[in-house]
């Protein structure tokens, strides 16, 4: 069974986070730009603002970290073809291969897959990321696994590592992630 995701509205959409412990918050904006999205983050406790550049199809093109700079603390770009580089045109081979970019300060990076894969209920994808550290600006390829269990509700296990069962929204944005996150 498919269950169809409902396009963003044209005019952007904003959705607003607060860690389990009421620590932290992050307010992300969505906004229709130059014939794909423009994903804006600001993350509170970890005080980090992100920007992720995607296709209409949600295929990641750029990803920019700001900490305390004007300029980006880490710049990573794909060709959508899975080669990746930084800013100053630097190859990653570590990364080729990564589809998406997760970073555990916010719950917004488990969108990307669960949109661009649009996956029938029952069904499953692995996928490898590129997992950033927003301390050290680390980032390391990580294989995930994607399963949509029934229609609103998502699987993610990181290969070797947790597994999380969370809710989404018609818009595929995850509702609460038990002891991360939840709306507000």
């Amino acid at each position: 069974m498919t269950t169809a995701l409902t396009a963003f509205p044209a005019d952007g959409y904003t959705v607003r986070w607060q860690t389990w412990d009421a620590a932290g918050d992050e307010t992300t904006t969505l906004r229709w730009e130059n014939e794909g999205w423009t994903v804006v983050g600001e993350v509170g406790r970890e005080r980090v603002s992100y920007v992720l550049r995607l296709t209409a199809t949600w295929q990641l093109t750029q990803f920019l970290l700001f900490r305390d700079q004007d300029e980006p603390d880490l710049w990573l770009g794909t060709d959508g073809s899975g080669r990746w580089g930084e800013v100053n045109g630097a190859h990653r081979p570590d990364l080729d291969g990564c589809t998406d970019i997760s970073l555990d300060c916010t719950p917004f990076s488990a969108t990307l897959p669960i949109r661009r894969l649009t996956l029938d209920v029952g069904h499953a994808a692995d996928i490898t990321v590129a997992k950033v550290d927003v301390e050290t600006l680390g980032v390391v390829p990580v294989r995930q696994r994607f399963e949509h269990v029934s229609p609103q509700l998502w699987r993610l296990t990181e290969i070797g590592g947790d597994e999380h069962e969370f809710r989404v929204d018609e818009f595929g944005l995850i509702h609460d992630l038990p002891d991360r996150f939840r709306r507000h």
